[in-house]
C-alpha cells in the first residue's frame, strides 16, 4: 500500500465515527448509478480538471477517493495532491473490496 492509500476498513470506520471527511467517487455516473458507497459524492475522473473548483472549499478537508479498483483514485489522489489539496487519500480497492469486505448486499461488476 502506498502512502497515499488507504483501506476499505479504516473508511467505514470513519463513516461509522462519523468523521469529517470528503467521500469522493471518481467512476463514472453509469458505475455509480449501478453500486455505490452513500456517503460518497460523484465526481467522475473525466471531469475533475474542469470541475475541480467544486472542491475548492474542502482544500484543507480530507478527502478520501475511490473508484472500481483502485487504479482510477490513485490517479486523482496524485493529481489533486499535485493541485495542491494537502490530505487526499485513495481507498485501495475500490468499491470492489468494499463489496467484498465490508457491504457484500453491494453488486460487483
Amino acid at each position: 500500500m502506498s502512502p497515499h492509500e488507504v483501506d476499505c476498513h479504516t473508511v467505514k470506520q470513519k463513516i461509522d465515527a462519523n468523521h469529517e471527511f470528503i467521500l469522493l467517487d471518481c467512476r463514472e455516473q453509469e458505475e455509480y448509478d449501478l453500486v455505490n458507497i452513500s456517503a460518497s459524492r460523484l465526481l467522475p475522473m473525466s471531469e475533475i480538471q474542469q470541475r475541480v473548483s467544486e472542491l475548492e472549499v474542502h482544500r484543507s478537508e480530507e478527502i478520501i477517493v475511490y473508484c472500481h479498483h483502485g487504479m482510477r483514485s490513485l490517479q486523482v489522489t496524485n493529481w489533486l495532491l499535485q493541485q495542491g489539496f494537502a490530505n487526499v487519500k485513495s481507498m485501495q480497492g475500490g468499491i470492489d473490496a468494499w463489496s467484498c469486505e465490508i457491504d457484500n448486499s453491494k453488486i460487483r461488476y
